[in-house]
């Protein structure tokens, strides 16, 4: 795999500074602070409606910000091209559903469009090509790159939008609740192919959004909860995703454990901070 011109350990990859977020006047967001670098891996958590997605959307340049700044691959958002900008930025989002019948291979080579269908017209390059066969290859998808969308299981989908996602490269990559829909073993081998690729390419940066601490990668290094719009904690994650910061959060008494490199969740009795009782 190749690295980002310029992207090495340390780079600032994305930086959210004092971002409030307001839509049809409401406060979606408010004051968040988020920094990410090459080579960090971040889990964003928090309860439904917490304001994870409107996050996501900061840091892929879907959305600006109603106040503060949105600093993304060293671009101000607003102060630059946005569409140039996305190119560099891969999105995974299981909600994906071309229209088309289209193969695993052309679903990987609109990565390079940023469409959901193949471009009228269009031709991939030789190293367009070359890019999406190693990709397959890397992710496990040799034998399926000839079946249709509608006839890919969750998890070969799942394997696909990633290849997608990395086509053009991009030293970010987003994965908005990536599991949705994967049953245990399908969810447990796409574990496995994102730590793979976390392996593979040591400066790509990640950020994953999702409800389940069972649903955090091995290679998660920071983590970011967020609740009624504001960020409860951010750092290190085994600072981060502790039985008390899980259960302010949440608003619920939940136990946290780690195992194997792994985390894991349940319901537990006698955890409930002050400030997370009083949320409730």
């Amino acid at each position: 795999m190749t690295e980002h011109p310029g992207t090495t350990a340390g780079t600032e990859i994305l930086r959210l500074e004092s971002v409030d977020f307001v839509r049809a006047g409401r406060e979606i967001l408010s004051d968040v602070h988020l920094t990410v670098r090459a080579g960090e891996h971040w889990a964003l958590l928090g309860p439904n409606g917490a304001g994870k997605s409107t996050i996501l959307s900061l840091c892929g340049a879907v959305q600006h910000p109603t106040r503060g700044s949105a600093d993304v691959l060293g671009h101000r958002i607003g102060r630059v091209d946005i569409r140039a900008l996305r190119q560099s930025i891969g999105h995974v989002n299981p909600r994906h559903a071309p229209r088309s019948p289209l193969t695993a291979h052309e679903v990987i080579l609109t990565g390079a469009t940023g469409t959901t269908e193949l471009m009228l017209r269009w031709q991939p390059d030789q190293a367009t090509l070359a890019r999406a066969k190693l990709l397959m290859e890397m992710l496990g998808l040799g034998n399926v790159q000839a079946a249709t969308w509608d006839t890919m299981s969750q998890g070969e989908r799942g394997r696909a939008l990633i290849a997608r996602a990395l086509l053009t490269d991009p030293p970010l990559l987003l994965l908005d609740e990536p599991s949705t829909g994967l049953d245990v073993a399908a969810r447990e081998e796409f574990l496995e192919t994102i730590d793979g690729l976390h392996r593979a390419q040591p400066q790509l940066a990640t950020v994953l959004v999702t409800h389940h601490l069972e649903e955090l990668p091995e290679t998660t290094t920071h983590a970011l909860l967020v609740s009624g719009g504001r960020v409860t904690a951010a750092g290190p994650a085994e600072q981060v995703l502790t039985t008390e910061r899980i259960s302010e959060c949440f608003a619920y008494p939940i136990q946290i454990g780690h195992q194997d490199g792994r985390w894991y969740a349940r319901a537990g009795r006698g955890v409930l901070t002050e400030e997370a009782a009083a949320a409730r």
